[in-house]
């Protein structure tokens, strides 16, 4: 495999990542930077699914590569679909344009979550090359659809992967795990999120005359006072508390003497493993009939909080980390969702790879030196995992 095929050197990650962010691939990922990622996988001797799921906008390119017939089977995760960059005329340098300036890669993805990839595959193709027949099987799962509502990315693949008998034995999830330093934290768990949203209808009516009206904001005011008046939890093991955050409380009443028809409010629970969406759910619906019997509430529950204990994998990962960057990685399950959400209903996973400071933002970047850093972590895990 070389340039003069079209594809970038495999056991190159810089050069890999800078061809992945020069293919725009604003979520969902119209697909170019996966079939290219694919032909790569191709020539180091993958078997490549292409696995589209959705129709028309929603249409999302996903794949499922593996290399080996037998275990263990170690499985890559990632995405190809980024944000959307903004406003361009604030960047620096152009967001799919993988500029190298002073040692840092810049460009959409840089760090979530083609650099991530990227690192992965030098890593494999620098072990393919050092032992041509792998003790066991290594495959990739990536989807171009996790930044949207993943409804037809990585749930679908692994429901294919189930039917076809391809569920690994562990999946590394290659986001941005550390917040400031290679080597800071692997993420061995989520906490679960719910979201409500409550609307209570009262009576309108003019403010000097209350008994003619029924007014809704009090009774909503009562539900949330309710739901904030103690904490969920003290936290756990390997969680922190579970939070409750009302995010919105809106009227739309504009005049100072009418009370308002209705009142709606939405909230967000980060809920750690003390609890299940169900529960939370029940409880919700419990507090609010109890102050307004009539309220309609509309949960929805995006992810179940999940957690992988440490096993043998995960303190292969840890001792790789250390290893290479000399730094003992804390083990966390904080921060937002992803979808090693998914893939935990199907087998142990973890989570590491680059620096996430500057994810989603304007000069999203990444060290050149640390993209190195991780694709010998990566190696190190497989070699370790799959002696």
């Amino acid at each position: 495999m070389g340039e003069g095929q079209g594809l970038p050197v495999a056991t190159n990650p810089v050069a890999l990542a800078q061809a992945l962010i020069r293919q725009p691939s604003v979520c969902p990922d119209p697909g170019p930077a996966q079939h290219l990622l694919g032909a790569v996988l191709e020539q180091l001797g993958f078997t490549v699914w292409h696995l589209p799921y959705g129709e028309g906008a929603e249409r999302t390119p996903n794949f499922f590569a593996r290399r080996g017939h037998t275990g263990p089977h170690i499985c890559f995760a990632g995405h190809t679909d980024v944000v959307p960059p903004g406003n361009e005329a604030l960047w620096a340098h152009p967001p799919f344009a993988a500029h190298i300036t002073e040692g840092v890669l810049y460009g959409r993805g840089a760090c979530d979550m083609k650099g991530g990839i990227a690192a992965f595959v030098a890593a494999v193709a620098r072990l393919i090359a050092q032992t041509e027949q792998l003790a066991g099987s290594i495959s990739f799962l990536i989807t171009g659809d996790e930044e949207g509502p993943a409804t037809y990315g990585t749930q679908k693949v692994l429901e294919w992967m189930a039917q076809e008998g391809q569920i690994p034995d562990y999946c590394v999830v290659g986001e941005p795990t550390n917040p400031a330093a290679m080597g800071d934290m692997v993420k061995i768990g989520r906490r679960g999120s719910l979201n409500a949203n409550i609307v209570v209808e009262g009576v309108q009516g003019h403010v000097a005359y209350p008994h003619r009206a029924d007014n809704p904001v009090h009774r909503l005011l009562n539900i949330l006072a309710a739901l904030q008046a103690q904490p969920l939890d003290n936290g756990s093991d390997y969680f922190e508390p579970s939070s409750l955050q009302v995010t919105s409380v809106d009227v739309g009443n504009g005049a100072t003497n009418v009370i308002p028809a209705s009142a709606q409010a939405q909230l967000n629970i980060r809920f750690n493993d003390l609890h299940t969406g169900a529960a939370l759910s029940g409880w919700v619906q419990t507090v609010c009939r109890q102050h307004a019997p009539k309220a309609k509430v509309d949960i929805k529950i995006s992810g179940e909080s999940f957690l992988t204990a440490p096993g043998p994998e995960t303190t292969a990962l840890v001792q790789a980390i250390e290893k290479i960057t000399g730094r003992n990685p804390k083990l966390d399950t904080g921060g937002g969702t992803s979808d090693a959400r998914f893939i935990a209903n199907y087998c142990p996973v973890s989570e590491f790879g680059l620096v996430g400071a500057s994810i989603h933002k304007v000069d999203e970047h990444t060290d050149v030196a640390d993209l190195e850093t991780l694709t010998q972590i990566y190696q190190t895990f497989l070699e370790g995992v799959l002696a």
